[in-house]
């Protein structure tokens, strides 16, 4: 396995680690083998109580709510901490032959709870940065042994990315190591959709991908996809085939799917076909002979305002190294975006917006804000956004 290691304290790492392997043995599982704990990270592999074998590697670090000079009295934290703090980027190792999950979790031992991140949100990564969170977060957590919530951070003054945190008692672990694998990749909409899932079904022993003894078996499986998807069997065969990568598909080809479906049945479209190319936009339509229309097409969050209000973490996840900005996206990206309510409503449904209707940000020039609401600006009639996009 190549991935960096780092020279750690036994003494101070060793808590993290042997809260990790009762854990897992709490959850009914025979841990097979672990790395050291002056070894960073922690590599184990065990056997869940359904027979499978499993491997994680565990981006593990000491969680407490140790008072801090200017800081909130009701914040907890962990730091990410291996080595020097020079100010170096670090990837987070990912399993390529997806035998191995990445974890990056504050563990905290003395009360009985760990706290997850995403990996790839995190990755590349400069260490000895800190990961907040509060004390309601904390008691959501030791209360009902599974808990998660939306994070929302500034760095430089920039907004980032909001990500989605997962806490779980020390019985949820194997839940989560579970979670984790089945969320690799997927956007915060549906994270947020897989962990409330998760949440509703604690009352079974375990979660995870049933084993397929015969045809009865596989029939009510395809069934439940075929539901879930809304899509023929070929069709999500075909789907899953065709994507570079495996969790697009997961991730924001269903959705894509559903929309050019939904645009290329609108009377007047001549085209509608879906732009695969890394960095452009979704979807290029034409109505008529006019000019053809850049399309974008953006997941919400899950969760909803106080007032059920609908989101848009509208951003890049990833920004270049020496501008911030990079983040955000141009109003001549593209001329409109189609929001996906899926992981809010459960259904594969749009709203339409056009970009040169939406806020500018306020700090960098030039770029649309990521702070989006789903407000009067957005339509559920696309013929309507599109010609006004054409008069515009």
């Amino acid at each position: 396995m190549e991935y960096r290691r780092f020279r750690v304290s036994a003494p101070d790492r060793r808590p993290l680690l042997m809260f990790i392997q009762e854990a897992l043995e709490r959850g009914g599982c025979s841990v097979l083998n672990a790395s050291s704990p002056n070894e960073a990270p922690f590599r184990l592999t065990f056997e869940a109580p359904d027979g499978e074998r499993m491997g994680i590697l565990v981006y593990a670090f000491l969680a407490n709510s140790k008072a801090t000079r200017n800081r909130p009295s009701d914040e907890h934290r962990f730091q990410l901490k291996y080595g020097s703090n020079n100010g170096e980027l670090h990837d987070l190792w990912q399993d390529p032959f997806q035998l191995y999950t990445t974890l990056l979790v504050g563990i905290d031992p003395e009360l009985g709870f760990f706290v997850g991140a995403d990996p790839l949100h995190h990755s590349p990564t400069r260490f000895f940065i800190s990961i907040e969170f509060k004390d309601r977060d904390v008691r959501a957590i030791l209360a009902d042994g599974w808990a998660f919530w939306e994070r929302a951070t500034r760095r430089g003054g920039i907004d980032q990315p909001i990500e989605l945190m997962v806490g779980g008692r020390a019985d949820s672990f194997l839940r989560y190591v579970r979670f984790e694998r089945a969320a690799k990749g997927l956007d915060v909409g549906h994270r947020t959709l897989l962990a409330e899932k998760l949440a509703v079904l604690s009352r079974f022993e375990s979660i995870q991908i049933p084993q397929i003894p015969g045809p009865e078996a596989s029939a009510a499986l395809v069934h439940h996809l075929t539901q879930e998807f809304e899509l023929a069997e070929t069709e999500i065969l075909d789907l899953i085939q065709s994507a570079p990568r495996l969790k697009m598909a997961v991730r924001g080809w269903v959705a894509e799917l559903h929309l050019q479906r939904t645009l290329a049945e609108l009377p007047g479209v001549t085209e509608c076909v879906r732009l695969e190319e890394e960095g452009s936009p979704d979807i290029r339509l034409r109505i008529a002979d006019a000019r053809p229309l850049l399309i974008e097409c953006k997941n919400v969050l899950r969760g909803r305002l106080a007032d059920g209000t609908v989101r848009v973490d509208f951003q890049r996840t990833r920004s270049s190294k020496d501008d911030p900005c990079t983040r955000f996206y141009r109003p001549e990206d593209f001329d409109i975006v189609a929001a996906c309510l899926h992981p809010c409503t459960e259904r594969w449904e749009f709203r339409f917006a056009l970009t040169g209707a939406m806020d500018p940000h306020k700090r960098c020039v030039g770029r649309l804000s990521n702070l989006v609401r789903l407000d009067d600006r957005w339509s559920t009639d696309a013929l309507d956004a599109f010609n006004r996009a054409l008069e515009a």
